[in-house]
């Protein structure tokens, strides 16, 4: 019998943050998790990277974008940008409060799941999760005993259930 995981017809990226790569933990993670978890290295200021995503996308089907930090604020402009081809962000200690980030006009219906740490100094929730409640109506948040890379949470998040 198949799993729900093998049955789901979403591509899944994994966004991985600023000063992090396809190397950093999560990525590594991911590669040896849930190995059809696709993911690159992106380079640049954020309209760079996302043209780069925008480029790793073209012709995708529904997409699953898992965002860490800077990757997550890359998530959460894609999906501004692209709604109808995301079918649920995953946003991890997102940065949200990054310089020039504007919530769109209209919140978006976009299903998204945000963990943040509660000791998050980089991306502090009581910045983060305000923007991201008027960025999106479909919002589940969860508040961790965590700091900003979220190295005790992460691994022991339902990844099989998040991802399908």
């Amino acid at each position: 019998m198949a799993s729900a995981w093998s049955q789901s017809p979403a591509t899944f990226l994994f966004l991985h943050g600023l000063e992090s790569s396809i190397r950093g933990n999560k990525a590594q993670w991911f590669r040896a998790h849930f190995p059809q978890v696709g993911m690159q290295d992106y380079h640049g200021g954020l309209e760079q990277r996302l043209a780069q995503l925008e480029e790793q996308t073209a012709g995708a089907g529904p997409l699953i974008l898992v965002g860490s930090s800077f990757g997550g604020l890359m998530a959460a402009c894609f999906a501004a940008r692209h709604p109808a081809q995301c079918q649920r962000l995953i946003l991890l200690a997102p940065a949200l409060n990054f310089s020039g980030y504007q919530p769109p006009t209209t919140p978006l219906a976009v299903p998204v799941f945000l963990v943040a740490g509660a000791n998050d100094t980089v991306c502090p929730p009581d910045l983060v999760i305000p923007l991201a409640r008027a960025s999106f109506s479909n919002l589940e948040v969860r508040l961790e005993d965590d700091d900003h890379l979220l190295h005790r949470t992460f691994p022991h998040l339902d990844w099989p259930a998040l991802l399908t």
